[in-house]
């Protein structure tokens, strides 16, 4: 899937949550009590509230919130990956 194709799909008012939820799981990755397996559906939720903040309620909102979710948790992981590539050259 190309990614590219799905950040263009977020509403540009929205990478902000996108920013924030980036932080919020480094934030919730840090904190011992959160287990790793969490901090995805945290972060996805913390985007929807987020994105119904900003926006206001519909079912395209909803999706918004999931995308953005979605795209900051991929980013975080994708550079991750990117590190540990380059941490074995």
């Amino acid at each position: 899937m190309e990614w590219n194709m799905i950040f263009e799909l977020i509403d540009p008012r929205l990478l902000i949550v996108v920013a924030a939820c980036w932080v919020l799981g480094y934030i919730f990755k840090q904190t011992p009590r959160v287990p790793d397996w969490s901090i995805v559906y945290i972060v996805l939720i913390i985007a929807v509230w987020l994105t119904i903040g900003l926006l206001g309620w519909s079912v395209e909102t909803l999706i918004q919130g999931i995308l953005a979710g979605a795209f900051a948790v991929f980013g975080h992981q994708a550079v991750k990956q990117a590190k540990k590539s380059g941490d074995a050259q």
